[in-house]
């Protein structure tokens, strides 16, 4: 077996792992978890919930999603029946992110990491930048893993206060392994430009950490409820935090539609409730190399959830050895007419060779920097690829169009980001770029 590719394997945590009907067991629990979907959740959802046995979890008025616990495997069947309810069935613990280790973790260093930051050059984000285009003003939902709230690249944009997690036990801070995707993606949103490590897209916007998921894996239930809090923070009592503009979802699973249609049915219900309520909602596409307008009962989801713009990812092969192909489209991406709204930088890992390569002061095997370099647990930095980094570079741009039109409805900033994209791939829209390539400085100018 090629050790390299032992090695490269894990690198390409992407959005989404292949899960088929198979899910991971729920966390051991007397009772169920149940998750229900309504028109709107009032006193009569309450009541038909208490009378068929159920206890709340948490309920969600304006959307109509609530989760309860039941021991009686009849409970669904039962509370359904009632009327009250659209659709309900049992939750489910899935792998949203890839597990495995991201290499090339790298120390803080007195010189900043801005030269091996290609996917800064690729969406033009310096020339935003220097058009006042810095994402101020701009709120990011980060939802996902943990992030690290002391990370110097992370603290100064991190709003600690409104983060919050909806995975029991555990903070909105916290999560296990070397690598935390949800730190990960963070910084390529908006590491600060403070003069060390890395700079993120949008380096003077706000971040919000919603952890729903631990060691990358989580419940629907979790996935939904970070959502709805994202887009409605009142609404889960805490009221004081401001909504999101952008909810950035760089997590995801492909599952068969068949047998699971109450779970994808809340899903869809709580990205349109976040769009309804103003925030741009964010998706990463997957990697899985599927074209998912032909991949019959199976749907990634959230990119393919209601309202959701998914992001296919694009990397160079070669950037130490002074490749620029930024918008090559990535070997692992999924993509499809239906699917891919835009494209954003996500690296690659098909650099043949184990020649090691040195730029600005990192040493790594020379494919390592065709990756995204971006902030990581412990105050360091890591490598890593896959369409999450690259959807995360789009919430950033929306962040920056915000703040150089901060009157900008969801709406018309859905659109801009389709109408300042750079066309590549095929003319006009395509399966794997969508509406094109985003771009930072375009969509500040216009």
């Amino acid at each position: 077996m090629n050790p390299k590719r032992m090695v490269r394997a894990p690198l390409s945590f992407g959005a989404v792992l292949l899960l088929g009907a198979a899910s991971l067991p729920h966390p051991a629990s007397a009772a169920e978890h149940y998750l229900l979907v309504a028109p709107h959740w009032g006193a009569r959802q309450t009541a038909a919930v208490e009378a068929a046995g159920g206890t709340l979890r948490w309920t969600h008025g304006p959307s109509g999603l609530g989760v309860v616990t039941a021991e009686d495997p009849a409970f669904v069947d039962r509370v359904l029946a009632g009327g009250e309810f659209q659709a309900g069935m049992a939750d489910r613990v899935l792998e949203w992110v890839a597990p495995g280790p991201v290499t090339s973790a790298v120390t803080p260093s007195d010189d900043p990491f801005l030269p091996l930051q290609w996917n800064l050059l690729a969406v033009e984000a310096p020339a935003a930048w220097a058009a006042a285009c810095t994402g101020a003003g701009a709120r990011v939902a980060i939802v996902d893993g943990g992030i690290d709230a002391d990370h110097p690249d992370l603290v100064a944009n991190l709003d600690a206060a409104c983060s919050t997690s909806f995975v029991p036990g555990q903070g909105f801070d916290q999560d296990v392994g070397p690598f935390w995707h949800g730190t990960h993606v963070a910084g390529v949103v908006a590491a600060a430009d403070n003069g060390i490590g890395i700079v993120g897209v949008a380096p003077e916007a706000t971040l919000v950490g919603v952890k729903v998921l631990h060691g990358g894996a989580g419940s629907f239930a979790a996935v939904v409820a970070g959502i709805l809090y994202a887009a409605d923070p009142a609404g889960f009592g805490a009221p004081g935090c401001a909504p999101a503009h952008v909810v950035n979802l760089s997590l995801g699973a492909l599952v068969p539609r068949t047998g699971n249609g109450a779970l994808l049915a809340a899903l869809t219900r709580a990205v349109d409730f976040a769009t309804s309520r103003g925030a741009l909602v964010v998706a990463a596409a997957g990697g899985d190399e599927l074209d998912l307008g032909q991949a019959g009962d199976l749907v990634v989801v959230p990119a393919q959830s209601g309202k959701a713009l998914a992001v296919s990812a694009t990397g160079p092969v070669g950037f130490a050895l002074g490749a620029t192909d930024f918008r090559r489209i990535a070997s692992y991406t999924n993509f499809g007419e239906d699917l891919v709204y835009v494209a954003g930088p996500g690296g690659d890992f098909v650099l043949p060779g184990s020649a090691t390569c040195t730029v600005a002061g990192v040493t790594a095997a020379c494919w390592v920097f065709d990756l995204v370099l971006s902030t990581n647990v412990g105050g360091s930095y890591a490598f890593a690829s896959g369409t999450s980094p690259a959807a995360a570079a789009v919430s950033g741009i929306a962040a920056l169009d915000l703040s150089g039109h901060p009157d900008t409805s969801r709406g018309a900033l859905e659109t801009l980001l389709a109408r300042t994209a750079d066309d590549e791939g095929k003319p006009g829209h395509d399966e794997l770029y969508g509406h094109g390539f985003a771009n930072a400085f375009r969509a500040c100018v216009e």
